[in-house]
């Protein structure tokens, strides 16, 4: 009898069974208890696994919402240490800290404190910078990654709520930039405050009291770096960081948006899990922002308050001017016509400075936020969208974004009339007069060269689709005929220019009620189809197999091919030669080149 031989029994049916994994022991037994302890008193296990295996798609244009992330992040830490030093006081001091040109100066706490965090605290200058910088990344990274979510149509069903919490986010942004930037209490900033007190005192009857309210009493007064203070490092980043949370929570729930592409669709998203691909991808490109940021705070100068000395009331700097991101507002203030301000019944309405300073910037943002719910109502579409667009396929969104686009520029270039007219030598008037007609003509001009550009990509794809790329390579035929041969596109770069859907106008079309009776078409159907025939009356529909089978088969005279089957079953094959008969697979012109096959990815 061999020693080795099976037990009989129960014993011998299990001495092949595997041996479950010994217990964990030492730090990963006690991590692991921990995770069990507080999942058994929170309920956190299920959530946190379902964000470990959240698939996200991987494109650059993507990388630009984690920028503005990961900007807040650095902004919420530097603004931190810069609390512990900066004085939010209107006090009079006098100066005698280590900077030799300021000393014996008499000037604020706020201005002084931020003067010592700049020269006596270590690290206070960088730290000064790397915060202003941070915040101009954050709020330009908001505008850019609206613009690429507007223009790709990732605004769509179900993201409208998500769009508005971000043009609520972009608003915020300047506003914290802008309280931010007038807590120093120097010169440049004090004469921007003595402006945003002449904004609210344009407010037609009740402006002097919101001014008087505002600032506390008179200006300057003493109230206002203060209460600046509460609403820079308390009131708006707390908005801020919930609806930037709210944000990203959306984005967990309803999936991220992707590319087109074979095998991506409204029912899945194709990418790398939360953990470790994305997760070790997007900790490395927060600290390339971080260093980046860091970089430009340790080789750029911004904000040297020291060469500006204190606010006084009295002077005002020549060229003051905010920072880049309020430009629009102060261009939109200078071009507005002055012909605005006139009395009535005992006041003076200053029309020409309240609209472009308190009603333009609101008005701009409320138009952006309600995009998506127009362009729903336009369309008529209810289904929920996880594919983006691509611009060119959206023609006439596209050509509104750019006017938009076009439109802020001009203010933006606005603001710098002054210095235009210094630089370049010319008259002021000339130039502002110059930039009012170009924003009355250039914004449309705009949207029907961008429309037209994009009608032209259209067709292109279009063409490119029917009848491949031109080689360059002619080819005599037995017959003596003479063509070119065209090279068909590969499968999945075809499938990208046809897989888009093509939106047709809405037909006014008259109903009848139960008794017969015509029912009259309302203005408010006949609006919808008139912005219905403006967005979709010239668009190319995308090539379907029909036409492609057509093109195949004689590609001028398109002549369909009967095959028994539907449009969506019939097989996108076949060679594409401009036209000639249809050749073998062994022909020596026909593209014989591998199917390049989909990232193996993960998916879900």
């Amino acid at each position: 009898m061999s020693p080795n031989s099976t037990p009989k029994g129960a014993a011998g049916l299990r001495a092949q069974d595997s041996k479950p994994p010994a217990p964990a022991r030492g730090p990963l037994a006690k991590a692991g208890g921990l995770a069990s302890w507080v999942d058994e008193r929170t309920g956190t296990a299920k959530p946190v696994n379902y964000l470990l295996k959240k698939v996200f798609p991987d494109h650059w244009s993507f990388m630009l919402g984690e920028i503005a992330m990961f900007s807040l992040i650095i902004l919420l830490v530097s603004g931190t240490f810069l609390t512990f030093w900066f004085v939010p006081s209107a006090g009079t001091v006098i100066y005698n800290g280590s900077y030799v040109p300021l000393k014996g100066i008499a000037m604020s706490e706020a201005f002084k404190s931020t003067v010592d965090i700049s020269f006596d605290v270590r690290g206070g200058l960088i730290m000064r910078q790397i915060h202003h910088w941070a915040a101009l990344m954050f709020t330009v990274s908001i505008m850019v990654h609206m613009f690429r979510v507007f223009f790709t149509g990732a605004f769509r069903k179900p993201r409208e709520f998500n769009w508005v919490i971000g043009t609520i986010l972009s608003l915020l942004a300047i506003n914290e930039g802008f309280t931010g930037y007038s807590l120093p209490d120097d010169l440049l900033s004090g004469t921007g405050l003595r402006a945003a007190e002449g904004f609210m005192q344009s407010v037609p009857i009740l402006g002097s009291y919101l001014a008087y309210f505002v600032f506390g009493g008179a200006f300057p007064g003493e109230a206002i770096i203060p209460r600046l203070f509460t609403v820079h490092v308390l009131l708006l980043p707390a908005i801020i960081v919930g609806l930037f949370t709210a944000h990203i929570v959306l984005v967990a729930v309803h999936k991220h948006t992707q590319y087109p592409g074979p095998g991506k669709t409204n029912d899945n998203v194709v990418g790398y899990p939360m953990m470790p691909v994305y997760m070790a991808k997007a900790g490395g490109f927060f600290f390339i922002v971080f260093g980046i940021t860091t970089l430009m705070a340790a080789l750029v100068t911004i904000n040297p308050i020291w060469m500006y000395g204190p606010y006084d009331p009295s002077p005002v700097t020549a060229g003051a001017q905010p920072d880049w991101y309020m430009g629009f507002a102060d261009g939109a203030l200078r071009l507005f016509p002055g012909f605005f301000e006139f009395h009535a019944f005992g006041f003076t309405l200053s029309l020409n400075v309240f609209i472009p300073s308190l009603v333009v910037m609101p008005l701009l943002y409320g138009i952006a936020s309600a995009y998506p719910f127009i362009e729903s109502w336009v369309t008529g579409d209810k289904r929920e969208h996880h594919l983006l667009d691509r611009p060119r396929n959206a023609a006439t969104r596209t050509g509104l974004g750019v006017m938009a686009l076009s439109f802020y520029f001009i203010l933006f270039f606005a603001a710098g009339n002054d210095l235009m007219a210094i630089k370049l030598g010319l008259s002021i008037n000339n130039i502002t007069q110059a930039l009012q007609v170009m924003l009355l003509v250039v914004p449309p001009l705009a949207y029907w060269v961008t429309k037209r550009i994009c009608l032209s990509l259209q067709r292109r794809d279009h063409d490119l689709v029917l009848h491949g790329r031109e080689t360059g390579r002619l080819v005599r035929t037995a017959e003596g005929s003479f063509f070119e041969v065209h090279e068909p596109l590969a499968e999945r770069e075809r499938w990208t220019l046809v897989q888009h859907e093509s939106l047709t106008p809405l037909e006014l079309t008259a109903t009848i009620d139960t008794n017969g009776v015509h029912k009259a078409i309302g203005p408010r159907k006949r609006l919808r189809a008139a912005v219905s025939r403006f967005y979709f009356t010239d668009g190319v529909p995308p090539v379907t197999p029909a036409q492609l089978a057509a093109a195949h088969h004689d590609g001028s005279a398109h002549e369909a091919i009967e095959t028994g089957q539907d449009e969506s079953e019939q097989n996108w094959v076949g060679q594409l030669h401009g036209g000639a008969d249809e050749r073998p697979e062994t022909d020596a012109y026909a593209s014989h080149t591998d199917e390049v096959e989909p990232d193996p990815s993960a998916t879900r």
